[in-house]
């Protein structure tokens, strides 16, 4: 399944001409074969591009309890927030997102976004 995965995503050279309702579908069956809390936060990210980053936002219900201060997940709730025009909440997810990352790259490619939703760092 990720070996199907990763081939979907080498087969184009942007994310917008990636097969995500493929992608979506493989993490579905990964999901069944390999019960994980991560394998769930990526079928979420692959059907909010599928489908819409609502879509996305309701398969990351419950996740916070399994994925105790993991950086990606706020930082993946903020991306549907903003993406959904939810600012005020997108901000408050990019901070928290931040509160947890330590690499550099990380905190400015996050301060950018949280820029862009109206907020300061």
């Amino acid at each position: 399944m990720q070996a199907a995965i990763a081939a979907c995503h080498a087969r184009t050279g942007r994310a917008a001409d990636t097969d995500w309702p493929q992608i979506a579908a493989l993490y579905g069956r990964l999901a069944e074969l390999t019960p994980s809390p991560v394998v769930r936060l990526n079928r979420a990210v692959a059907v909010a591009m599928a489908d819409g980053p609502a879509a996305g936002l309701a398969l990351l219900a419950g996740l916070d309890a399994e994925l105790p201060g993991y950086r990606l997940l706020p930082a993946t709730r903020a991306d549907f927030l903003r993406r959904s025009g939810r600012d005020a909440e997108a901000a408050a997810e990019y901070r928290a997102a931040l509160a947890l990352t330590e690499s550099v790259a990380e905190r400015r490619f996050l301060l950018r976004r949280l820029g862009e939703v109206g907020a300061s760092g």
